[in-house]
């Protein structure tokens, strides 16, 4: 049983079950006949995984300078991301810990095993 869209003289506009194409219009709380409207389209949507940590405030001033509202707002978001990761592990990402996000390393940050950003230098 098809559902149609329908709407009438008088302003309502509402959903009904009909039996078949062919069957009448149902009539309105009004007690009118109202007209067949073309139902919308709904193409199948996108579903978003929300922010990745990488995306999160690396730092104080990040924060709003440890705004309790934005602290709690990515607290959730994380946690959420977190039950995400577990059941599809393929959005886990790089899970080595970040030991420099700031100044040259912003666009890139230094993670746990790579290689030393300046070569001769030990990463003592």
């Amino acid at each position: 049983m098809p559902i149609y869209d329908y709407a009438c003289d008088c302003g309502n506009r509402f959903e009904a079950l009909v039996p078949s194409s062919a069957s009448p219009a149902p009539s309105c709380a009004c007690g009118s006949s109202p007209r067949r409207l073309p139902s919308a389209v709904r193409l199948g949507g996108a579903a978003s995984a929300g922010p990745g940590r990488d995306d999160a405030p690396k730092s104080w001033r990040g924060t709003g300078n440890g705004d309790r509202e934005t602290v709690r707002h990515w607290h959730q978001q994380m946690t959420r991301r977190e039950k995400l990761e577990q059941k599809y592990p393929e959005l886990t990402g790089d899970r080595r810990p970040v030991l420099a996000h700031e100044g040259r390393f912003a666009a890139a940050p230094l993670r746990a095993g790579d290689p030393d950003p300046v070569p001769g230098e030990s990463a003592s």
